[in-house]
C-alpha cells in the first residue's frame, strides 16, 4: 500500500480534506477543536496536506499558515464565519441570470466559441477573494521552515481524463503515474484552487498550461492516495457526509424528480461516494496485510505497510441543516434555485453545496466542533500529540 519503510521518528500524518462545496464549512469546525487540543502556537500537526474542490482552499490555506497552526485554524474561521454568497458567485440579477442565459442559448443555438467560459454561475468573486486574502507564497516558507512536508491539490483534466494532483513540498518528492492519476510538482497558485472547485455546470472550467480542468472530486477514485504518495504514513480524513448507518426504504413516489433533486444526487456521487469507497478498500488491504507476516514481506520484495485512517464526518444529515437556513441566500439566488426545486424538501442536498452564508457555515462549525471535541483522546494519540 505504501513504499515508505519504517523509521523511528513519529508517522507523517496526511490530512485529507474533501470536496463538498459550503459544505466544507463543516471542516473548519473540526480543525478548531483539534486546534484546541493543541499547545498555542505548535506548528501544524499534519505535515502532508491534500484537499479537493472547497476543501482545496481550506488545506491550501492550512499551508500557507504551518508555522503557527492556531494562527492559520483562527485565519480560516473567520472568512467562513463571514462567509456570503456574493464572495463565492455574483449574486446580483444580470451575474446570476446573465450567465444562465448565455449557458442556455449556447445549448439551444450550439454557438460555443472555442474560448468562450459559460457557465450557470460566474466565480469571479471567489479569484478575487483569494488574490486578496490567501498570500500563496508562504507554502514555500512553511515549507523552507520544516513546518509542511508536502501540499497537494487535485483537479480533473476535461481532455486528458485524468485525476490530477498538482502538489508542492520537499525535494525529493517523485511524480507519479497510475491509471488515470497523475502528480506533478507545481508552485501552487490561485489558479490551481479555482480548477479544483469548478464544479461542472454551475463553474467555468480553468486552463492550467495546455489543458481545462474541472473539479477534482470528479472520477477521483483514490482520493487518498495522492496523500500515500506525498509520504503520509497515517491519514485524518474529513468528511461532509453523514456516515451511512443503514439502507434507506424504499419508497413508492409519484412525482418527476426536480432539477435541484437530480442535481443533488449527482453532487453526492461527485463529492462524497468515492471517499468511502477508498477508505473501505484501505481497510481491505490493510486486513490483507496483516495476514502476511513481516519476514515474508520482506523475503518477497514487498515493501508494503499498513496505513491507519481516522474519520471524522457530520453526525446529522447536512441536507437538514440547509433547509433551516435556506431563507439565508439573496433574493435573487432564492428565487433561481427555488425555479429549479432547490428550496422544497428534495432539493435541499444541492442546496447545501450552493449556500455560502454565514448562518448555514456557522452552522456546520459548530457541529464539526461539538464532532469532533469527544474523540479528544483519540485525536491526540492519531496524531501523536500532547494536549496542553
Amino acid at each position: 500500500m505504501s513504499l515508505i519503510q519504517p523509521s523511528t521518528a513519529p508517522p507523517k500524518v496526511g490530512l485529507v480534506l474533501t470536496g463538498g462545496g459550503a459544505r466544507a464549512a463543516y471542516q473548519v469546525g473540526v480543525l478548531r477543536a483539534i486546534a484546541e487540543m493543541l499547545p498555542k502556537r505548535t506548528r501544524n500537526p499534519f505535515p502532508v496536506i491534500c484537499g479537493t474542490s472547497a476543501g482545496a482552499f481550506n488545506a491550501a490555506s492550512l499551508a500557507v499558515s504551518a508555522r503557527n497552526f492556531h494562527e492559520g485554524v483562527r485565519d480560516l474561521s473567520a472568512v467562513w464565519e463571514n462567509a456570503r454568497v456574493s464572495q463565492a458567485y455574483r449574486s446580483d440579477p444580470i451575474g446570476v441570470y446573465g450567465n444562465a442565459a448565455r449557458w442556455l442559448a449556447s445549448l439551444l443555438l450550439g454557438r460555443l466559441r472555442k474560448r468562450s467560459v459559460v457557465s450557470l454561475l460566474d466565480n469571479s468573486p471567489l479569484a478575487q477573494l483569494l488574490e486578496y486574502s490567501l498570500p500563496l507564497h508562504g507554502i514555500q516558507r512553511s515549507i523552507e521552515a520544516g513546518a509542511l512536508h508536502a501540499l497537494g491539490i487535485t483537479a480533473w483534466g476535461y481532455t486528458s481524463g485524468q485525476s490530477v494532483t498538482f502538489y508542492e513540498g520537499v525535494d525529493g518528492i517523485a511524480p507519479w503515474k497510475r491509471e488515470r492519476r497523475i502528480g506533478i510538482s507545481a508552485r501552487i497558485g490561485v489558479e490551481h484552487l479555482m480548477a479544483s472547485s469548478a464544479i461542472p455546470i454551475l463553474f467555468p472550467a480553468m486552463r492550467l498550461n495546455r489543458e481545462y480542468f474541472g473539479d477534482g472530486s470528479m472520477r477521483q477514485l483514490a482520493p487518498i492516495s495522492p496523500a500515500l504518495h506525498l509520504g503520509a504514513e497515517r491519514v485524518l480524513v474529513i468528511g461532509v457526509r453523514k456516515a451511512v448507518e443503514a439502507q434507506p426504504e424504499r419508497a413508492t413516489v409519484d412525482s418527476y424528480p426536480t432539477l435541484a433533486q437530480i442535481g443533488g444526487h449527482v453532487m453526492g456521487s461527485l463529492f462524497l461516494d468515492s471517499l468511502y469507497v477508498d477508505l473501505e478498500r484501505l481497510q481491505r488491504i490493510n486486513n490483507i496485510i496483516g495476514m502476511i507476516s513481516d519476514e515474508n514481506l520482506k523475503n518477497n520484495g514487498m515493501p508494503l505497510r499498513q496505513i491507519k485512517s481516522m474519520v471524522i464526518s457530520p453526525s446529522v444529515e447536512i441536507n437538514k441543516i440547509a433547509e433551516q437556513h435556506a431563507h439565508a441566500l439573496p433574493r435573487t439566488v432564492r428565487l433561481f434555485f427555488r425555479n429549479i426545486g432547490a428550496m422544497r424538501r428534495d432539493g435541499s442536498a444541492l442546496l447545501s453545496y450552493v449556500l455560502f452564508e454565514e448562518p448555514f457555515c456557522r452552522a456546520l462549525i459548530e457541529l464539526g466542533y461539538q464532532d469532533t471535541v469527544p474523540r479528544r483522546s483519540e485525536i491526540l494519540q492519531f496524531i501523536h500529540a500532547e494536549s496542553e
